[in-house]
């Protein structure tokens, strides 16, 4: 298909609830149909897959969900997954421990992680060279902002989702030959919103997947819930806004209000565990990522 241009997801992402209901349906229906019905429901247990599994079970009430078991999930998250029906598990190779020990903590962001990682392990000097200055357009480079942590003593990396969930992902797949349909939307970060001005909502060019809620809102899929009374995480009615990995710290520097300083508060024993067993701490502090609250004592 042809490359969707900017003001076209603007368009759809101020459509009403019930046009991106049909919208969305429309989307489903084309990749169920394309793939003979051979396809799965990312499920991680949030607001977003919430939304989702109830979109596509409308349609199709056999489709599984699969959720990856990191270990890293809220106990609430867990809870919840666990009252959904036609829920397939998955587990990772190797625990969290394993990954930030091989390949290093995932601070600031997957982009940033990964350009710190290049530099940092790379054999290219083009490559490092244009991590560290950009290319001729001034394209790949690492912010200046955040070149400090080339030296940090610890490892940083971008490859801890892959590991925890990606590979899991994709050994399920081979083995079943089930396509997935995603709950990400564009506007969740600049990476998904390219992603969806490149494909669209379907995407068949070698990974087969669907993200029908590509151009949905937060405020959508709140309003979704709300319409159709859908039951959701209590992790959510506990002030959290993200419910992804406990111990990501990717974009943690953009928090308004910390999630570990919350997890102090509601989750003690988790916070102490990663703060001090897994060394948090100390890497929040190397990166300058202060709290503004006084439960986030880290200084």
């Amino acid at each position: 298909m042809a490359k969707l241009e900017l003001w076209q997801l603007k368009q759809r992402q101020g459509q009403p609830l019930d046009i991106k209901e049909l919208l969305t349906a429309n989307r489903i229906k084309a990749y169920y149909e394309r793939l003979n019905g051979n396809v799965y429901i990312s499920f991680s247990g949030g607001k977003d897959s919430t939304v989702l599994l109830h979109l596509v079970r409308r349609i199709y009430p056999n489709v599984p969900a699969v959720f990856i078991d990191t270990g890293l999930e809220y106990p609430e998250i867990r809870d919840f997954v666990k009252t959904i029906d036609n829920v397939i598990w998955l587990k990772p190779k190797m625990p969290f421990t394993q990954v930030i020990e091989k390949y290093g903590y995932p601070v600031i962001s997957k982009e940033t992680a990964q350009k710190i990682r290049e530099v940092r392990e790379t054999k290219s000097e083009k490559l490092k060279n244009k991590r560290l200055y950009g290319d001729e357009y001034g394209n790949g480079k690492l912010s200046e902002k955040w070149k400090f942590l080339i030296n940090a003593p610890f490892k940083i990396s971008d490859r801890c989702c892959y590991v925890m969930k990606k590979e899991p992902v994709k050994k399920y797949e081979k083995e079943t030959g089930r396509g997935a349909i995603v709950g990400t939307m564009a506007a969740d970060s600049r990476l998904r919103e390219t992603a969806y001005l490149q494909h669209g909502c379907n995407s068949f060019e070698g990974r087969p997947m669907s993200t029908p809620m590509a151009f949905w809102l937060e405020s959508d899929v709140w309003d979704y819930i709300q319409k159709y009374s859908l039951q959701y995480s209590s992790i959510y009615d506990m002030g959290y806004t993200r419910t992804g990995c406990m111990f990501c710290m990717f974009g943690l520097h953009l928090d308004k209000s910390s999630r570990f300083d919350r997890m102090k508060t509601t989750h003690p024993q988790i916070y102490n565990y990663c703060m001090d067993k897994l060394g948090l701490r100390e890497v929040i502090r190397y990166c300058g990522i202060v709290s503004q609250s006084s439960l986030f004592d880290i200084t």
